[in-house]
């Protein structure tokens, strides 16, 4: 498939996702402001698709830079801890500072995000060999036991509900002055696209960076610190989404080759065409009522990810 057509099909998609919905929108409804459908375009559906073009790439550049750092195909924010560290960072915030902003909620899903990660990979070095398999299986464990521990301290204080609600990844809820902070994660891709031929030499290993010339730790946690920026940034707007950072940037792989610089742009486009396909499936599965992406994502995800795996084991 040429990148040209990716393109086009995100095109397509994203004029699919403005007209679907329980309100009926037209062309011309929005050219003359029939029953203010320019209002609800510009206050719900604009919003929406922004947000799940935004989140998809973000989403699926963060496994990509993942799998490069942990030389590892199966490694993402969802089966590294990253999300649940951020997850916990954010019942923190509600027990310490419930009254605190969405910028401030960010900044600490940030850092548990960052140290959460870190843990992880801590504990990574210590796994024989780094199997494929093996590594993001510790990694799924240990985003269980901390998303565990969140879950304790939101049922000690009564806090399940709104986080659920809250973290569970649903684009119906965006609207116009929710979202704004998903654009900081435009440039955190061109600084990641900056990086991307250090962050391929670093996925070939630490003895092959080092002799390039590579800083291999310091190159490391400034990936692992562009990921946390970002992982925090997507979980405070739209919630969790799985799959979506591993199925991505494989397929992907799978037809364009690894070079990070060179496949960087289409697993952004892909993972924005797969988040929009899925978030439409949930508008129109039950209409008028919706699914939440996260449940369509996560099974259609699960089936790409079990092909995956099976296709792995063959090679």
């Amino acid at each position: 498939m040429k990148k040209f057509t990716l393109f086009f099909i995100l095109i397509l998609l994203v004029a699919l996702s403005f007209f679907v919905g329980v309100n009926d929108l037209t062309v011309n409804g929005l050219l003359e402001n029939v029953g203010q459908q320019r209002l609800l375009f510009m206050t719900t559906r604009l919003p929406r698709t922004v947000s799940l073009v935004l989140a998809g790439a973000t989403m699926s550049i963060c496994g990509l830079v993942m799998q490069h750092l942990t030389q590892n195909k199966f490694v993402s924010p969802t089966t590294a801890g990253t999300m649940d560290s951020a997850r916990l960072g954010i019942v923190f915030v509600m027990l310490v500072l419930p009254s605190a902003s969405t910028l401030t909620r960010g900044f600490v899903a940030f850092v548990f995000a960052l140290l959460g990660t870190l843990a992880f990979l801590f504990l990574s070095r210590y796994l024989p060999g780094k199997s494929q398999m093996m590594l993001p299986l510790v990694g799924v464990m240990f985003g269980n036991i901390v998303g565990s521990v969140a879950t304790f301290f939101a049922y000690q204080y009564q806090l399940v509900q709104n986080m659920s609600s809250w973290l569970q990844g649903n684009f119906a809820t965006v609207t116009r002055g929710s979202y704004e902070l998903l654009y900081l994660t435009v440039p955190i891709f061109i600084v990641i696209y900056a990086f991307a031929y250090r962050f391929t030499i670093i996925g070939l290993g630490e003895d092959l960076a080092k002799n390039l010339g590579l800083n291999y730790q310091v190159t490391q946690f400034f990936g692992i610190f562009l990921v946390a920026i970002a992982s925090a940034v997507t979980l405070i707007m739209v919630g969790t989404v799985p799959f979506l950072g591993v199925v991505v940037p494989n397929i992907v792989a799978m037809i364009y080759g690894d070079h990070m610089k060179d496949t960087l742009g289409l697993t952004a486009i892909a993972g924005s065409i797969f988040l929009i396909s899925c978030d439409i499936l949930s508008r129109i599965i039950i209409a008028p009522y919706e699914i939440p992406v996260s449940v369509i994502v996560g099974v259609i995800g699960s089936v790409l990810f079990i092909f995956l795996l099976l296709r792995r084991q063959r090679l």
